[in-house]
């Protein structure tokens, strides 16, 4: 069974850093680009960044570049989002997602997902 398990949203202080991670089982997220999004209630689901299969690719919005970084550990079969400089417009639930043949910002392109991790940035 294919699942992402995101982890490492809470609470923190504007111009604070997070760790969000997204660990894979029943696949090998190195054979998957790996995107994070981001969705705040009622509102769309936002494109945050994505990283291709080899790693070598990553995409981040304009609205986190600069903040945010998207990292791989094939050995823990984990990508990682770090995010720093918060503000707190970055509140919002985190997801990430794989696709084993898409690549970019659509959320259409990625088949697994994730169940998101809550952060919150207080001002």
């Amino acid at each position: 069974q294919v699942q992402l398990t995101e982890s490492g949203g809470q609470l923190v202080q504007a111009g604070g850093s997070l760790r969000l991670s997204c660990a894979g089982s029943g696949l090998i997220l190195s054979r998957y680009a790996v995107a994070w999004f981001r969705q705040v209630p009622n509102q769309e689901r936002e494109f945050v960044g994505t990283v291709d299969w080899s790693g070598d690719t990553i995409y981040l919005s304009e609205s986190v570049e600069g903040r945010f970084a998207i990292s791989r550990d094939n050995a823990k079969n984990t990508v990682y989002l770090q995010m720093n400089g918060l503000v707190p417009e970055d509140t919002a639930v985190y997801y990430c997602a794989a696709s084993s043949s898409d690549f970019g910002a659509a959320p259409d392109n990625y088949a697994h997902w994730g169940q998101g991790t809550q952060v919150t940035v207080s001002s």
